[in-house]
């Protein structure tokens, strides 16, 4: 059963979909490890709610916090400690189902978590590669544990699997065309790509979601894709949806 957050309910009748009344929401991409972008993100956020008209400000965070980047332990506690005026909401993507699991015992998947990116993530935890290498997987999977901040792990727990306000609906990777939502299973929430992306008709609610990559904002009729690949391209987006207009944020400088 996946977790998730209570919808605010919207009036039908408009054929634009629409965030809820009173409320702008903003849904940032994958980050990957790159807190440099993420303070640039978190900037570009506080001036357009400073110069929009006064709103509940809500921050969805699409997942894939970690990984890949530099600095995964600060983007975590950067967020982990995150105030302002907005209320945040923090996605569970694949590459933190990885990373719990192992932080729940499961040592078969260190090896492959290092290679795509969990390295990056050990070293910011103060992890040497070469360590790591030498102790083997249930080694490296104790160190990796024992140097994860507790408190780190708790946030990580926390996560919701998807969010959903007004005619959006949040989700890390995607949904599987034709399930309910209410049937939609974590794998898909946080893994999928075909068949979701090359679908081309309107879902119970417009999908807003990251984890595949795209030059830039990927507006299909039934979903927003997000992820402008960050750690490749040097480029974090966010969508911001405000009533029924949507705009782009976009920080960082395209490789």
């Amino acid at each position: 059963m996946n977790r998730l957050v209570k919808f605010w309910s919207q009036s039908e009748g408009s054929q634009r979909p629409r965030a809820p009344s009173g409320v702008r929401l903003y849904a940032v991409g994958d980050i990957h490890g790159h807190g440099a972008l993420l303070e640039q993100m978190l900037a570009a956020i506080e001036q357009d709610i400073a110069q929009a008209r006064p709103a509940d400000n809500v921050l969805v965070f699409l997942g894939d916090l970690i990984d890949r980047g530099p600095s995964s332990a600060a983007v975590l506690e950067r967020l982990r400690t995150l105030a302002g005026p907005f209320k945040s909401v923090f996605l569970t993507g694949n590459h933190e189902e990885v990373l719990i699991r192992i932080l729940e015992g499961d040592d078969e998947l260190v090896g492959d978590w290092l290679r795509f990116g969990g390295l990056e993530c050990a070293q910011s935890y103060g992890l040497e590669p070469e360590r790591l290498r030498a102790i083997g997987a249930a080694g490296a999977g104790e160190a990796v544990r024992e140097a994860i901040p507790e408190a780190h792990q708790q946030f990580l727990r926390s996560f919701a699997d998807s969010f959903g306000a007004g005619d959006y609906l949040f989700v890390h990777a995607g949904i599987r065309p034709g399930v309910p939502l209410e049937q939609q299973s974590l794998t898909d929430l946080r893994w999928i790509r075909s068949p979701f992306l090359e679908y081309r008709h309107h879902h119970p609610k417009v999908v807003v979601h990251g984890h595949s990559i795209s030059k830039d904002i990927d507006r299909r009729p039934g979903r927003i894709g997000v992820d402008t690949g960050a750690y490749r391209t040097g480029l974090l987006s966010a969508i911001v949806l405000d009533g029924a207009e949507q705009r782009v944020i976009q920080v960082g400088n395209r490789r």
